[in-house]
């Protein structure tokens, strides 16, 4: 039973436990900046369609309606620039971590495969190679790569956890390097929605991959722009082979989202005044805890997309994470998203005004 859990790191949300309580036990109670977890309201027109859509007793199917894959392509011409989408370009998943985690295993890879992901990366990345005994490798620039034995290459752009933002150029590249060497290639584009100095551009862009999806798909969730994240409703859009192969994959392991929930995603993806109204809190709250960081002395970089901050006080980020934590303000450590990233920390702007408020108060102390 311990066979396949012993190829995994240690759980990095575990290692916060310590530092959570002693925020928790702050006098105000804990603000708590660190999972980045939404906590504004699901949209009302999403409930809606939610509830009406409650009576469904029959079992949905893993491809979704036609009206959810109708959403998805729609969304992804409107809002990301694809032409030409077909309904066997997309792909619903149930929240894009369970695709990342598992994205390795599905496409057969295995022992003597490599996946390649960022150097500062979500740590998801390095558990789904782990899962199938493949080899997990990072990379500063993709192309500068050794593709023997290369068989997944993930992008992540805007970053999480440091914002940054790759250009077209950069991506362009990227995607040329990879079908030049028949890597497949996998964009994470989740927070694509919220660039704040940067626009972000997906790899669908046609002045990415030149209106050809081969050897490409984009993974997409719905959490953080429609604050879903409770929901588990994400998806995949790029080569119809590669999402053809995946599909009946997924049939067999019955990996299907709740009709309900593929309702409320048609509506979120249909409305776009409650994206825009999210972008507007948190523009509040990054600005909010931006200056106040600084007035601290912390340094920012990156961090022109995304949910997060990336800051430092030039120590290690566990001293960093001690000092909030007595302070009542829990920060996620650098070093969860790889060793790079050991003297900085990741701030969430996911917090309550309130709470917000709070920690720009105790970091002003």
């Amino acid at each position: 039973m311990g066979t396949v859990s012993s190829r995994l790191p240690v759980f990095p949300w575990d290692r916060l436990e310590p530092y959570k309580a002693t925020a928790a036990a702050h006098a105000d109670g804990i603000v708590d900046l660190s999972v980045g977890t939404p906590v504004d309201p699901v949209p009302a027109l999403v409930q809606k369609a939610l509830t009406d859509a409650a009576d469904s007793p029959g079992y949905p199917t893993v491809w979704g309606t036609a009206a959810l894959r109708d959403a998805l392509t729609g969304w992804a011409e409107r809002r990301l620039g694809a032409t030409g989408l077909a309904h066997t370009n997309v792909l619903p998943v149930v929240g894009s971590k369970e695709l990342v985690a598992w994205l390795p295993t599905q496409l057969g890879l295995g022992a003597g495969d490599r996946v390649a992901y960022p150097r500062l990366a979500y740590p998801t990345y390095e558990v789904g190679a782990r899962l199938v005994g493949a080899e997990p490798v990072v990379y500063d620039d993709p192309w500068e790569l050794d593709p023997a034995g290369l068989k997944l290459l993930w992008l992540n752009s805007p970053s999480n956890p440091t914002g940054r933002v790759l250009s077209a150029e950069e991506l362009r590249r990227t995607v040329a390097w990879a079908r030049e060497h028949g890597v497949l290639l996998f964009s994470d584009e989740c927070y694509i929605e919220l660039g704040w100095e940067a626009d972000p551009v997906s790899v669908l862009h046609p002045d990415v991959c030149g209106g050809s999806y081969d050897g490409i798909v984009s993974v997409h969730s719905l959490s953080k722009r429609s604050n879903l994240a409770g929901y588990r409703a994400a998806f995949l859009a790029g080569d119809a082979a590669v999402l053809g192969e995946l599909l009946q994959i997924r049939k067999h392991g019955g990996m299907m989202i709740p009709a309900p929930v593929q309702a409320a995603t048609v509506a979120a993806l249909g409305d776009t005044e409650h994206v825009g109204e999210q972008r507007e809190r948190y523009a509040r709250r990054r600005t909010a805890l931006r200056e106040a960081l600084e007035a601290a002395g912390f340094r920012i970089e990156h961090s022109q997309a995304s949910l997060y901050l990336w800051a430092t006080r030039d120590e290690s980020c566990w001293d960093t994470v001690a000092d909030l934590a007595k302070r009542g303000v829990l920060v996620a450590p650098g070093d969860f998203y790889g060793m790079a990233g050991e003297r900085f920390v990741r701030v969430a702007f996911t917090a309550t005004d309130e709470r917000v408020d709070a920690a720009v108060r105790r970091l002003a102390q």
